[in-house]
């Protein structure tokens, strides 16, 4: 199992709780509003909103829940996110990518700074961990019922790079200027994706011993709790020690 897909376990299950699936559910609806900001509240028109929507019915959202989201984007009253993107490093050099939606440029910023200061991490300027990570499209698929071995020279010559299956979920990975292709082509093959997005992925991993890898996902868990943030990503690698540690 690749690193990647190994953190996405570890995210499936920690998301569990209710406390993390409002969280969720938070990131989600900031995202509808800024598609339709941005785009419009017709999904057919409108492929952020569509993706965000699809996201939505993966997270398990409430239909109502998801049409107030549109509507209120709509409205004239509403809130005016835009994203703001921060790089830095924890502890022992592991760099950390973090996403935002805000619309309060000076509270995420001042809160980034506080969360990266108080776990012993630095805020660097934007652009100098672009090169460590690459963005590719991420597709995230349930097993039970998913007949890969019918349908993955189709999505291979869609533009699939990487598919590693498990007992929970097949994960789905391309390049960013595929993501559209395979995106159509599993919802052609009538496959909806239980998340779906572009990500940053590490070009390689560091491995810590296990207290000093506890500390930097202490870093990580502090900016995912953020309100503003929708994303981290980082270059931790994982071990089937600290997977243990996790559960």
């Amino acid at each position: 199992m690749s690193g990647h897909n190994k953190w996405s376990t570890i995210k499936r299950k920690k998301g569990a709780a209710d406390a993390k699936r409002g969280k969720i559910f938070t990131k989600i609806i900031k995202e509808i509003m800024i598609s339709v900001r941005e785009g419009g509240s017709d999904p057919d028109g409108n492929a952020r909103l569509r993706l965000a929507i699809q996201n939505a019915k993966g997270a398990n959202m409430p239909k109502e829940n998801i049409e107030r989201a549109i509507k209120k984007a709509s409205g004239s009253d509403a809130a005016a996110y835009e994203e703001m993107t921060f790089e830095g490093y924890a502890t022992n050099g592991i760099a950390v990518f973090v996403e935002c939606l805000t619309d309060n440029h000076n509270r995420t910023l001042a809160n980034t700074r506080y969360i990266f200061n108080k776990y012993n991490g630095a805020l660097g300027n934007n652009g100098s961990l672009t090169f460590l990570f690459d963005r590719k499209g991420i597709f995230t698929i349930k097993s039970e019922g998913f007949a890969l071995d019918e349908v993955e020279l189709d999505l291979i010559d869609a533009g699939a790079e990487d598919i590693e299956a498990d007992n929970e979920v097949v994960t789905i990975t391309c390049a960013k200027d595929d993501f559209g292709t395979l995106n159509r082509k599993l919802l052609s093959l009538g496959i909806e994706p239980e998340e779906a997005g572009l990500k940053r992925i590490p070009n390689d991993t560091k491995i810590l011993e296990l207290e000093a890898a506890r500390r930097v996902l202490k870093l990580v868990e502090a900016l995912e709790d953020d309100d503003d943030v929708q994303a981290v990503y980082h270059n931790l690698g994982m071990t089937d020690e600290l997977a243990a540690s996790l559960d």
